[in-house]
């Protein structure tokens, strides 16, 4: 399979996915929900992948990676489905929950196709490139979405999300070699460090944590942003143009990543981006126009877009090589954990102290992320 048909589902597929962010946090608000519940709503996308994301990595590992990338992206065209046919609070948390368990298994499936298609010349160049897709598909989906928020309306938006994931799927079903790694069982030599476990490796336990507060830096930006720029007297299209900013800068920063980290190193590139996302962090609540707003989001993008491939090279390097898949679940399992519970606590404090208290807690929960990493160097 080329590797450009494997970016092409990454593409539809994030797209939707991305788009969907935004649709729900401003669905959410305009029945009525509190911050607090909102809070729950995004708690909701990663519960099943924090229960199935170490089962989804060794099913890929085991079985190859097609199935679960068929079923996860027709599980997500069913889930964006959901709230167009019931368009109420109820079916917002069902469709939460369905795409974050579809998602789970597409998701994983596919990191792992990308790095078993890859050289150890040529991976950091995949990741990099499957980085900038992502970025393209977070760039659209904000945008168009909200675009049809303010010419179709809620419940429609999410019927034509639904219709996206449709391409990855006949993608998927007509892909020719989509096969991911060989089969675990090949490899009798890694069964035996299996039950010691992934996390007794130092570097990749630090890298686990570290990816799962880049990430959850990320949602809590995709799923706040809206509620502060509804805050602010923003327009719908308004406020999926900041979201837009983010993947922009994300992907102009991708392009510059194999020569940074040429330069300068995996975990060292990694711990500045933490800490400049922390300083950017701490200006949104400063500023409510959509120039100044789309500024600061561009200038967040060009920092936290560069933790997430790193942290994916850094977790598939460190993993022993026939449990990539399982690594990577486990890198999931641990990023939607911190996913339930920080949006909780976070709609909490956004409900009893407003918005601009969480952008700072994440500002801190962010360098508290690079000051372990930086350790890292000295050890």
């Amino acid at each position: 399979m080329s590797i450009y048909v494997a970016f092409l589902i990454v593409l539809f597929n994030m797209l939707s996915f991305r788009g969907s962010k935004i649709l729900i946090s401003l669905f959410a608000i305009e029945l009525g929900a509190a911050q607090f519940f909102i809070g729950v709503l995004v708690a909701t996308y990663s519960i099943f992948p924090m229960l199935l994301a170490i089962y989804a990595g060794k099913l890929s590992d085991r079985l190859g990676v097609r199935m679960p990338m068929f079923c996860g992206s027709l599980g997500m065209a069913a889930g964006l489905l959901f709230p167009f046919l019931y368009p109420q609070m109820p079916a917002l948390y069902v469709s939460a929950a369905l795409l974050g368990g579809a998602h789970v298994f597409y998701n994983v499936s596919v990191q792992n196709l990308i790095g078993s298609l890859s050289g150890p010349d040529d991976r950091t160049r995949n990741f990099s490139n499957y980085s900038l897709v992502m970025a393209v598909g977070s760039f659209i989906g904000p945008l168009v979405a909200g675009v049809s928020i303010d010419l179709a309306g809620y419940a429609r938006t999410y019927l034509y999300l639904a219709f996206v994931p449709l391409f990855s799927i006949v993608l998927i079903a007509r892909a020719r070699g989509l096969r991911g790694p060989r089969p675990a069982a090949h490899a009798a030599g890694e069964h035996v460090a299996q039950g010691k476990g992934l996390l007794t490796s130092a570097p990749l336990r630090r890298t686990l944590i570290t990816s799962a507060v880049i990430l959850t830096g990320i949602d809590l930006f995709q799923f706040y942003m809206p509620i502060y720029g509804h805050h602010v007297g923003l327009s719908a299209s308004a406020i999926g143009l900041v979201l837009s900013m983010f993947a922009a800068a994300s992907f102009v920063i991708r392009i510059a990543l194999p020569r940074m980290v040429k330069a300068w190193g995996e975990e060292r590139l990694l711990s500045w981006s933490l800490f400049m996302g922390a300083a950017t962090y701490v200006l949104f609540p400063f500023f409510d126009t959509l120039l100044a707003l789309a500024a600061v989001a561009f200038g967040l993008g060009l920092s936290l877009g560069l933790g997430q491939p790193l942290s994916l090279m850094l977790i598939y390097a460190s993993s022993p090589s026939a449990r990539t898949g399982e690594a990577l679940g486990l890198r999931m399992s641990i990023n939607n954990l911190t996913h339930i519970v920080v949006p909780v606590v976070f709609g909490a404090l956004g409900t009893a102290l407003g918005v601009a208290p969480v952008f700072v807690a994440n500002a801190l929960m962010l360098a508290g992320g690079g000051a372990l990493t930086r350790r890292s160097l000295k050890t």
